[in-house]
């Protein structure tokens, strides 16, 4: 809720930039980097967290084996959290995407990540099963690189409480930062989701994975490849050209064992897509894997340097990430969500009209922002390289800028339909969990007194 509405308040600001009101703790450069890390790390971060100690334990037949590192988890990676929230509308920031928190948070975020990667790790090492399912497979993965992209691209020289120099510097930084950002991309974004759509799409659909073969080669491939494509970010720059040329490559390659996942995913509904009229859940999963297949396709196309010349700092690059982040992200840890509620409080939700209703708005909110940035970024890309007879700029800078307008409005829209549906999920979950929560102590109750 908090990274979605600070979300559309700066897409708002974007399309009237009175809605800052001169104020330099609501302007553009300061709420955008409190909505990047709260969706996030917050939502996506505590998602993640919660999937894995979920999927763990069922899987593996066993109780979490430390029930005080999940806690400190919690209470760990909220605080990280917080501190985001507070210190960088202050202006305490890093200036790396992604990375933008000081170090004592750094620090912070090292040890919460650490618990939580051993309690994982020890539950593993005492499953009931001798099998270790896929979806473990790709957390673990998820844990390990992040732990050590974290910890390099997070080393720098502390001079203040909250300021601090990278160690790194000039096209060295830009590269380590990038190999961060991608992989944050490539390992929080989506090995651990793909370990959630392993687990909920088999368990919603109530069907064995397609081809568990497949999910196994799905995992190496993303492995081996997804650690090569930071560079892409930087085609046009100071790096070296082979490292862009190399990320390119890797990334064109990444198409064919993404889209083996996503085929793998889809596949599990073999004869029963009739599930998806009355699975409203189910139907949050499925979309998820479209919009998966579509922005690894969307992605690897703008890494090739003909259309890089084209997308490279354009809204273009913002429909794609929302593409997958609203699209792949959001609808399936929505569709996690939602199962895990009823299965951890042993009832149905509130009302599954309101599902259906938040699915079509997540749906519609998320193919309205991508289409006016996808248009809105094309038409950048194509203002900005066009020529007159003479060899001079056609357009201005600020013509450019005017042209973006409509887009910038649409693009606002469709994040409040998105954030709408949030709201509905909101109330619907807490609706659950209160009558869930009430009829326990009501039965319990009815017990002591039979007793």
């Amino acid at each position: 809720m908090i990274g979605t509405g600070v979300g559309v308040w700066i897409a708002s600001e974007l399309a009237w930039p009175v809605l800052n009101f001169d104020n330099p703790y609501l302007s553009f450069g300061r709420l955008r980097p409190v909505h990047t890390n709260v969706v996030i790390f917050a939502f996506g971060g505590s998602t993640l967290m919660a999937s894995a100690y979920y999927i763990v334990q069922r899987t593996c037949h066993t109780a979490l084996w430390s029930d005080k590192l999940a806690w400190f988890t919690f209470w760990g990676w909220n605080l990280v959290i917080i501190g985001a929230i507070i210190t960088l509308p202050m202006g305490y920031t890093q200036s790396k995407e992604y990375a933008e928190m000081e170090w004592p948070l750094d620090i912070l975020i090292t040890a919460v990540w650490l618990a939580y990667t051993y309690n994982f790790i020890m539950t593993l090492a005492i499953r009931k099963v001798s099998h270790i399912y896929v979806a473990n497979w790709f957390f673990l993965a998820m844990m390990i690189m992040i732990t050590y992209l974290h910890v390099v691209n997070s080393l720098v020289i502390p001079v203040e409480m909250w300021k601090s120099y990278s160690i790194f510097a000039g096209v060295q930084d830009a590269m380590i930062q990038w190999w961060w950002g991608h992989n944050a991309v490539g390992f929080f974004l989506t090995a651990g989701f793909l370990g959630i759509m392993y687990y909920f799409v088999p368990k919603q659909a109530n069907r064995p994975v397609y081809s568990y073969r497949l999910s196994v080669i799905h995992y190496w491939a993303l492995i081996f490849g997804y650690v090569w494509l930071g560079a892409h970010h930087l085609q046009y720059t100071a790096l070296p050209d082979w490292t862009g040329s190399l990320g390119a490559a890797i990334s064109l390659a990444m198409i064919i064992p993404s889209w083996g996942g996503a085929i793998n995913g889809m596949f599990t509904l073999s004869g029963a897509w009739d599930k998806l009229r009355t699975d409203y859940i189910l139907r949050f999963l499925i979309v998820s894997l479209a919009f998966y297949a579509m922005s690894t396709f969307e992605g690897p196309v703008m890494s090739a340097k003909t259309v890089n010349a084209l997308s490279h700092y354009t809204d273009w690059t913002i429909g794609h990430v929302h593409a997958g982040a609203l699209g792949w992200v959001a609808m399936v840890s929505i569709g996690a969500i939602y199962h895990m509620v009823e299965k951890l409080w042993d009832t149905k939700l509130y009302s599954t009209r309101l599902v259906n209703v938040h699915f079509w708005m997540a749906t519609l909110g998320t193919a309205i922002y991508i289409t006016a940035m996808w248009v809105s970024g094309i038409m950048q890309g194509l203002m900005w390289r066009a020529y007159d007879d003479y060899g001079n700029l056609a357009y201005t800078f600020v013509e450019s800028v005017a042209q973006m307008h409509p887009y910038y409005a649409m693009r606002a829209i469709g994040g409040l339909i998105f954030f709408s549906g949030a709201c509905l999920m909101l109330w619907n979950v807490s609706v659950t969990i209160y009558l869930a929560t009430k009829t326990t102590a009501r039965e319990a109750a009815n017990q002591a007194s039979a007793a």
